[in-house]
């Protein structure tokens, strides 16, 4: 049997660990010579294999694949585009035939959260709906943490424990200031519909010391707004500063975003952004308390140079599951990471169908999130804590970290130019 080649594409937002995974496939790849020739890794995502814009990973060398596991973003461009149907667009699926053909791709590899995992799904269909072969599995990644079947979906646990890490400096430095200065900080995190950002902030609390946030606004709560002002000023009033962690999803009783700019996404989404100056202005306007505010936004997903090491270990196993699962025979299904010990944490690899993974979103248990809405429970904690423990620091030069630039050596392009509608 002649080996084919692969093609691998990065999508949706991307995390401080997505290259882990990259360097997860290509390594594992070039372990199986006599299944896969080499990994075309596409331009954008699924954009790559529909404009063939294809990068050869073998040209990369085997320093740099490996400096992908410390390096933030998508190394090779990432994209938010969600393939239709075949009966909408019957032209894309045959342009994906028509580049795979030339280019003699018979495995795909798609690294994104649950739109791209719909798109995954799509094409493992094309062995029956349009009689091509390819084997196809979807390699997981979110921040948001909203994956199923997945104790946890890699890029999680860094942003976790940069956005517990942010709020707990933050809390010490209004605690220094409110006396006299700022009595209110509100800190922005993602998270459109689950709240697991948001609450990850919980883990910089300290009963002891009275540290981190004192509030965290959910998306899986309505926002009341006449409880939430009370709780900030009982909160003020018993320690003389509030601090506030908001996810973007957070919505009114009439299911409006906070933050809703009317804008939508690629794929259809609500374009959120902005809900921590919504939340501090109506703070300053019902009561007068100086407020500051800040928008975690890219930061927190860039933030490689604090990444929890448990997180890299899952993105690159996870990668490497996806060969492993290929060459075994497995098509449309995606790894998963299976927890089997909270303390100590350990794990093992797990896999689910791509039909039941696709485009679902797993939402913060009502036990996870206390009783007024405003915290996390002891619960919660326990689920969360493990997957921040431990770092895992890129090196450093000259102050900064050392993250890699690949080359992206192009394939040369075989077939005619394709138009996206």
């Amino acid at each position: 049997m002649p080996a084919y080649n692969a093609f691998y594409g990065q999508s949706g937002g991307v995390t401080p660990v997505i290259n882990a995974s990259a360097a997860g496939v290509i390594q594992t790849a070039r372990q199986y010579p006599a299944q896969i020739n080499k990994v075309y890794v596409g331009e954008n995502g699924i954009l790559g294999a529909l404009t063939e814009n294809l990068i050869d990973s073998s040209l990369e060398t085997d320093s740099d694949i490996e400096a992908l596991k410390h390096t933030p973003s998508g190394a090779f461009g990432s994209c938010r585009y969600k393939l239709k149907s075949l009966e909408e667009h019957k032209p894309e699926y045959e342009r994906l035939i028509e580049v795979f053909k030339a280019h003699d791709i018979r495995y795909f590899f798609y690294n994104g959260g649950g739109d791209s995992q719909d798109t995954a799904h799509k094409v493992s269909q094309l062995s029956e709906t349009m009689n091509y072969p390819i084997t196809c599995i979807g390699v997981p990644k979110t921040i948001d943490n909203d994956l199923p079947f997945t104790d946890c979906s890699p890029g999680f646990a860094s942003v976790a424990k940069y956005v517990a890490v942010s709020i707990l400096e933050a809390s010490l430095d209004v605690a220094s200031m409110s006396a006299t200065s700022t009595k209110v900080f509100v800190m922005e995190v993602m998270g459109r519909h689950a709240g697991w950002i948001a609450a990850a902030a919980g883990l910089a609390a300290s009963d002891n010391h009275d540290l981190g946030p004192d509030i965290i606004l959910f998306p899986e709560i309505d926002f009341q707004q006449q409880a939430f002002l009370d709780k900030v000023n009982a909160t003020i009033e018993r320690k003389g500063h509030c601090c506030i962690v908001v996810s973007e999803g957070v919505k009114t009783p009439d299911g409006k975003f906070l933050s809703d700019s009317g804008i939508k996404d690629a794929f259809g989404h609500a374009q959120l952004g902005g809900v921590a100056p919504v939340v501090a202005d109506l703070i300053k306007q019902a009561d007068g308390h100086k407020c500051h505010w800040a928008v975690c936004d890219y930061l927190q997903r860039a933030a490689r140079h604090i990444g929890a090491a448990v997180d890299v270990e899952h993105a690159y196993a996870l990668g490497k599951a996806a060969v492993e699962f290929a060459v075994q025979g497995e098509n449309a299904i995606m790894p998963t990471i299976v927890r089997t010990s909270d303390n100590p944490y350990r794990w093992e690899i797990g896999k689910a169908p791509l039909a039941d993974v696709a485009n679902v979103e797993e939402m913060m248990p009502s036990k996870y999130i206390s009783n007024d809405g405003f915290f996390i429970t002891p619960e919660c904690k326990t689920y969360l804590q493990p997957l921040i423990e431990g770092e895992d620091y890129p090196p450093y030069k000259h102050g900064l970290p050392d993250y890699v630039i690949l080359k992206k050596h192009k394939v040369e392009k075989r077939t005619p130019e394709f138009i996206l509608s």
